[in-house]
């Protein structure tokens, strides 16, 4: 099948390069030191800065009274110097004297409890006061900066919802109402959706709905989705007004908000629907030897937000970061992996939180670019050098991804099915799961995307969906659609459970993708902590931990596992259902990660994809390309040397040698081989190799 399309954005980011850099505060350094900052910058390779993101109280010291002067020197040093901006709006955190003039704009937590000034993202996003000085400040910034020759691109806000993604305030509960009338037109809509019979909730005034603060018991689940749903679009509302405002004077400069991963308090398909570039935060856990197994999954879901397009890594960490309970520096070789698999996986930058390590407040101790010890610092050694290697990647710059596989990403189904505590266990965690199926696919060698549970799904020969808790037509439809033009489904244990409303699907899961899937769930079983189950999968055991279903499966539908263990011993747990040239799977258990293996590669193998018989999780292959040339990425996460044997030829860009049939990778080695394009994905074999000791 085709790679993914998607449209390309009419505003394009103003640099013709990879992007490298990252954030600059020059607000908390002399002029002196920026001239010292410059030299350096140009010396690492530097060719983009974010700023000035937390920067309103000095641009705008008292309400009306602006003191542009110092911005515009440096904004002009950086690019006489050849550096562009990532300007941001500078709305990521209000002063003190707004808030202090509007203390009802202020958040309150689910206690009902006002959050005080002293750190960041001190507002409530419905704030109307709060909404019309964002407004004011981005219109000014636009109106300032608009024309200036080094804008690469605004930078709306700062990690939306990072400290502030629901607010529990009298105003946020006006807007509240405002939005659940806006959705269910009158309160017998409401009360019809919410089901309101039960415990006696019927509302007969919109006055009487609050925000679901705490309560003496659980609170109704529907009235907890909405209020997810609410929390994501009142974000968006603001996002929104800063886009329109910045479109408005200058309609022609591309937009972005910087995301923060697998984030589940935004909805970001929705978000990134608006934008014309996605841009991330990734931290990868330096303490966690597979941290890049996640990563691998968040970078999918980026480059998957706007139809395969390039996205940028905005900020990322050169060594420790400031905000874990214990912050452990990244090993030598670390940095330059890391972010070489963002450039593996479609982004167009590497950019790092920040440039220059802060001498004082609340990140003082996170790792820069140009550590405390300055040029000198292990940080910057190791950036500097990475810049040169991105200089050599150039050819990649707006290439895509090449994927067969995909997973479902539904936030509705995520907040569904974790934002009450009134289910059958606490123990199914949508990120979880998803995290595992992915991890396996990882393991097998298949680089991921993610797409919406409406697709589209031409692109793809595996849609895997982990947990998909809401199903409504549309999702059922397109999925049936999908296996019937031969596409290969796997869905996941308490899917097709409910409709948008809560409500369970009329004779119980899956639901709406009963007749696709072929089986009924009976009930489901969640297992107790500290036991466990198994199942037979072609003569492999898998492990289940946590949760199972007793289900029954129609005639034409083949048992590919069943329990071996406990109360559902003999039952069917894994099904596989013939539909024309595609096959629809469930699997009704949560096993354990290595349990995960043998299903998917006989999915994998069902599906004419490769497949790897020896597994590491220390190696990925990922392959980025146009319509003449694959590039084509093989990383060694790990410290011990690993072997590949090549299925063809390719010249690596990073050192111009040649590799014809085997190549060699040391302790976090990275090649980029380029080749001519293939029909079929290049798919490099791991050949055993005796293994070393760690160093």
């Amino acid at each position: 099948m085709a790679e993914p399309s998607g449209d390309q954005s009419i505003r394009r980011v103003r640099l013709n390069a990879l992007a490298y850099g990252g954030d600059y505060n020059p607000d908390q350094w002399s002029e002196e030191t920026w001239h010292e900052d410059i030299r350096l910058m140009r010396e690492a390779g530097v060719n983009m800065v974010s700023l000035p993101i937390f920067s309103w109280p000095q641009l705008e010291p008292e309400p009306g009274v602006y003191d542009w002067e110092w911005l515009d020197r440096i904004i002009d040093l950086l690019w006489d110097a050849g550096i562009a901006i990532d300007l941001a709006t500078a709305t990521a955190t209000p002063p003190s004297w707004l808030l202090r003039a509007h203390p009802e704009m202020a958040p309150w937590d689910a206690d009902g409890h006002r959050l005080e000034f002293g750190s960041r993202q001190t507002y409530c996003p419905s704030s109307p006061i709060w909404r019309e000085n964002v407004a004011r400040m981005t219109r000014a910034m636009a109106e300032r900066y608009g024309k200036h020759p080094g804008l690469a691109m605004w930078h709306i806000s700062n990690e939306y919802g990072d400290h502030t993604s629901r607010c529990w305030c009298p105003e946020t509960a006006k807007h509240f109402r405002r939005w659940l009338e806006n959705r269910y037109g009158d309160l017998d809509g409401l009360n019809e959706a919410w089901g309101v019979n039960v415990w006696g909730q019927r509302y007969t005034s919109w006055e009487h709905i609050e925000t679901p603060k705490k309560a003496p018991g659980p609170i109704n689940p529907t009235q907890l989705l909405d209020f997810e749903r609410f929390s994501s679009d009142a974000l968006l509302e603001l996002f929104q007004i800063e886009i329109d405002g910045l479109r408005e004077v200058t309609p022609d400069i591309a937009v972005t908000t910087n995301f923060m991963s697998m984030f589940r308090d935004l909805d970001y398909w929705d978000f990134a629907a608006v934008e014309d570039v996605v841009t991330d935060d990734a931290y990868p856990e330096p303490a966690d030897p597979t941290s890049h197994v996640g990563a691998a999954l968040n970078y999918g879901l980026m480059r998957s937000l706007k139809g395969g397009q390039p996205w940028l890594l905005l900020e990322s960490s050169a060594s420790a970061t400031s905000w874990r309970d214990v912050n452990v520096p990244k090993a030598p070789g670390k940095i330059r992996v890391e972010s070489l698999q963002a450039v593996a996986h479609g982004s167009d930058a590497v950019m790092f939180f920040q440039w220059r390590q802060a001498k004082y407040g609340q990140e003082k101790f996170h790792s820069s670019m140009l550590g405390h010890r300055g040029e000198k610092s292990r940080s910057f050694q190791e950036t500097k050098a990475l810049g040169a290697e991105l200089k050599l990647l150039e050819p990649v710059r707006g290439t895509r991804v090449r994927s067969r596989v995909a997973l479902v990403v539904d936030w509705d189904s995520w907040w569904g099915s974790s934002a009450t505590e009134s289910l059958p266990s606490q123990r199914l965690q949508w990120a979880r799961q998803a995290r595992e199926w992915h991890r396996a696919l990882y393991t097998l060698g298949q680089p991921v995307d993610a797409v919406r549970a409406v697709g589209p799904f031409d692109a793809y020969d595996v849609v895997v969906v982990p947990n998909l808790y809401i199903v409504e037509q549309p999702q059922a439809d397109a999925l049936r659609a999908f296996v019937e033009r031969g596409g290969h489904l796997v869905v996941g244990p308490f899917s097709g459970v409910a409709d948008a409303t809560e409500k369970v699907h009329d004779g119980g899961a899956p639901g709406l993708l009963r007749d696709l899937l072929g089986i009924e769930v009976d009930e489901q079983w969640p297992i107790a902590d500290g036991l466990t189950e198994q199942i037979d999968y072609a003569g492999e055991t898998l492990t289940v931990p946590s949760w199972s279903e007793w289900i029954e499966a129609d005639a034409d539908v083949e048992v590919r596992g069943r329990y071996t263990s406990g109360e559902l011993d003999g039952l069917p747990a894994v099904t596989r259902r013939p539909v024309g040239n595609g096959s629809a799977w469930y699997l009704s258990a949560m096993v354990d990660p290595d349990g995960m293996l043998p299903l998917f590669r006989d999915v994998l193998r069902t599906a004419g994809i490769p497949a790897r018989d020896a597994t590491d999780v220390d190696i990925e292959v990922v392959t980025r390309a146009d319509d003449t040339t694959d590039y084509t990425f093989v990383l060694n996460h790990g410290r011990n040397p690993v072997t590949f044997h090549l299925d063809m030829p390719g010249t690596d860009l990073l050192t111009g040698i040649r590799h014809e049939d085997r190549l060699e990778l040391g302790r976090f080695g990275v090649v980029v081989l380029a080749a001519p394009r293939s029909a079929a994905i290049p798919f490099p074999t791991l050949i055993r190799t005796p293994v070393k000791e760690d160093a």
